[in-house]
């Protein structure tokens, strides 16, 4: 995939932001507030980590962030525009152009082969076949897997799981990666290693990160971490990991 120059354009609107964000989840006549009025902004090229216990919230902001579900009160910005008039369908659209997403679980198709899976959401948005076939070669080689593009998830480690979610993330050159406990199914070794690769993206493509985690050790890879408790964020250290990749 040809990119744009690596250095982050000044000026532009934020990536993603909130303003005021709530939600709360209703139980018969109980009520959990999931976030309690977030403003969080991320601009291009940004390399995010929020950590956070369970139960703290973060992935219900991952999930809005994502634009797979509806704020009670507040509102989510993808890159400068308002999503909360868009239709389900325009939603879905938004997705396809301009999120990549990457989950603990891989999500990846069984009966797929690692091509064919970080293919699939170019066959969504209809891209023609040669120039699918040269964003996934592209993608496979960046994250190591261009001698396994032929075997399926069964037949691939869980670490080489993972890479072929990020290259599927990444594919549709999304202005957004959200990733959600990347690290969770993976050992401390594998987890660094998929760690790494992520920031190597970041920087190489300049496409903003935000990684939600149990896990204080993935904040050691953060330009910025931020901590959320109780639905609340509390800004933390920005800092740059030691061990990212060369």
């Amino acid at each position: 995939m040809e990119q744009e120059d690596a250095r982050c354009q000044q000026g532009e609107a934020a990536t993603v932001e909130t303003k005021g964000l709530k939600k709360v989840y209703r139980f018969g006549h109980e009520e959990v507030q999931a976030l309690r009025g977030v403003d969080f902004k991320v601009d291009r090229g940004d390399f995010t980590v929020i950590n956070g216990p369970s139960g703290s919230g973060k992935t219900t902001l991952l999930n809005l962030l994502a634009c797979i579900d509806r704020p009670t009160e507040g509102e989510v910005r993808i890159d400068g525009q308002n999503t909360a008039s868009l239709s389900e369908g325009e939603l879905a659209a938004l997705r396809r152009q301009k999120i990549g997403l990457i989950f603990q679980t891989f999500n990846l198709i069984p009966v797929l082969s690692a091509f064919e899976n970080a293919e699939y959401p170019l066959l969504l948005a209809r891209v023609g076949r040669a120039e699918r076939k040269r964003r996934v070669a592209s993608l496979l080689e960046a994250v190591g897997l261009a001698d396994l593009s032929r075997r399926r998830p069964d037949d691939l480690s869980g670490g080489q799981r993972q890479r072929v979610a990020v290259a599927r993330a990444l594919v549709s050159d999304p202005k957004l990666v959200l990733a959600d406990e990347p690290t969770a199914n993976l050992d401390s070794d594998t987890a660094r290693q998929v760690m790494e690769l992520l920031r190597r993206l970041n920087e190489d493509r300049c496409v903003a990160f935000v990684v939600v985690t149990h896990d204080p050790a993935v904040a050691g890879y953060a330009r910025r971490a931020v901590r959320i408790h109780d639905g609340r964020l509390l800004e933390g250290d920005a800092r740059v990991a030691s061990a990212t990749a060369s």
